[in-house]
């Protein structure tokens, strides 16, 4: 795939990534996709043979790149920073977005998990990479229980996020912050 091809499928992935973070899965349409990226819908087959559900895998792969990134960049010192840190990171673009960008896995993960095994999947590598970069942060600062306190935080931030989206007031947040430093 050339350079001008590979740039069509990184808008469709953008555009998707953007629906699905806030509309999910069944409020994303294929047409609004291709009308927000620009592209002609021959594209979509040609980069997607797996139609929506492969574009949706996709995005919901890439989408993860701001908490792989945050997970990436964390003090492995400070356990109990690097979480409070993430939550900080996810509540602040929350907000911003006027309480429409929550977790960029959770309104997908919640809508199909169930019923659709290429978005169930995406959603779950993502879901054991974030549990996994949490794991050895844990492990590292010393913790022995790393693999089920990794878990414990991960649903925390994902349950504050929903919580705080849908009451649109950072407070969840602040007080899952307060709860993973005490658990830490």
């Amino acid at each position: 795939m050339g350079a001008k091809g590979a740039e069509t499928r990184q808008r469709m992935i953008e555009a998707t990534r953007h629906s699905i973070e806030r509309q999910g899965y069944f409020g994303t349409g294929l047409n609004q996709i291709l009308t927000e990226s620009g592209t002609p819908r021959g594209s979509l087959y040609f980069h997607f043979p797996g139609g929506k559900d492969e574009l949706v895998a996709a995005a919901v792969g890439q989408t993860s790149g701001l908490i792989d990134a945050a997970l990436d960049a964390a003090d492995f010192t400070d356990p109990a920073g690097a979480v409070s840190g993430l939550i900080t990171l996810l509540g602040e673009r929350l907000e911003a977005s006027g309480w429409e960008n929550g977790c960029p896995v959770a309104t997908v993960a919640l809508e199909v998990a169930g019923t659709n095994d290429a978005v169930q999947q995406a959603c779950a590598q993502v879901y054991a990479r974030w549990t996994e970069a949490l794991r050895v942060i844990l492990r590292t600062a010393g913790y022995r229980d790393a693999d089920d306190l990794a878990v414990s935080l991960l649903a925390l931030v994902e349950g504050a996020l929903l919580l705080a989206r849908t009451h649109r007031s950072r407070d969840p947040l602040d007080r899952a912050a307060r709860v993973a430093r005490a658990l830490l």
